[in-house]
């Protein structure tokens, strides 16, 4: 399993915006995509401009090929000006649970 976390800062105006757009992503990832296992939206109780994308794929070329669909595309061109810094992703490799366990 190959899994992407990504932190992301929005600025206070664009939230919902975001929020809208970012759920659109995951939705077409996890419905058009054989190879996204997971896609989850996460906004931190504390502070709501604080939010943590976690992606699971079978394989890092699953990712790799999400990342050259349109609706990636699409979602990082848009939400990119409603970012208060840049985005920080960090790739991982699954020790558990196992692949077999997916």
């Amino acid at each position: 399993m190959y899994v992407v976390c990504v932190t992301v800062s929005v600025v206070p105006a664009q939230v919902q915006a975001f929020v809208e757009a970012t759920l659109e992503n995951a939705r077409q990832s996890r419905q058009g995509e054989p190879g996204s296992v997971r896609f989850d939206v996460l906004e931190a109780e504390a502070d709501p401009t604080q939010f943590f994308l976690y992606e699971a794929y079978r394989t890092k070329e699953d990712f790799t090929r999400h990342q050259q669909t349109a609706h990636y595309l699409k979602w990082k061109e848009t939400v990119a000006p409603w970012m208060a810094k840049p985005r920080q992703g960090v790739r991982h490799l699954s020790v558990f649970p196992a692949d077999a366990d997916w």
